[in-house]
């Protein structure tokens, strides 16, 4: 597997994984279309598209992940929010998404980030390290799955304000 920074001509296949990736998966209503392609493009269009990398398995593009930047508790600097993270249905499970984690987290890292947040299953992201924090709130959503990984001695509180691009329903 190679996985490497998205270029132009990758956007039209990113847009087909998330979208493959989350056609009827249990975040969304049922008969609801996914909506995870579409924050990838509104993250992209508007700048804030910190950090996008595809996977490739024999030249194919079958994974992809977004990183932008977050607020946390008021605090915007260092901060970003892991997601959508997306792999082609017939080849997940099989370390793809693991291995898109691991990376984007060793490169914001070497970028200097304070940290990483994200909404997702505790189940899979407290293997990179990822872990509930007292304090640490996305709207809405229940803490056990509000996650983070701290890079500093700096402890993330507070609520996560995400790009508005997280913000795109369901249709």
């Amino acid at each position: 597997m190679l996985i490497r920074d998205e270029r132009p001509e990758d956007v039209s296949r990113i847009s087909q994984i998330h979208y493959a990736a989350f056609k009827g998966h249990p975040v969304h209503p049922p008969g609801s279309e996914p909506v995870e392609h579409r924050i990838v493009a509104s993250l992209r269009a508007s700048g804030s598209l910190t950090l996008s990398l595809l996977a490739e398995v024999e030249g194919e593009a079958v994974g992809h992940i977004a990183l932008s930047p977050a607020v946390v508790g008021g605090d915007s600097d260092g901060w970003f929010l892991l997601g959508p993270v997306g792999v082609l249905p017939g080849l997940q499970g099989r370390g793809i998404g693991s291995g898109l984690v691991r990376e984007s987290l060793r490169q914001m890292r070497d970028m200097g980030a304070v940290g990483v947040v994200l909404v997702g299953d505790p189940g899979f992201y407290t293997r990179f390290g990822f872990v509930s924090v007292p304090g640490l709130i996305y709207p809405g959503v229940p803490d056990q799955y509000v996650l983070a990984a701290r890079f500093a001695d700096t402890t993330p509180n507070g609520d996560i304000v995400a790009h508005k691009a997280f913000n795109i329903t369901a249709v």
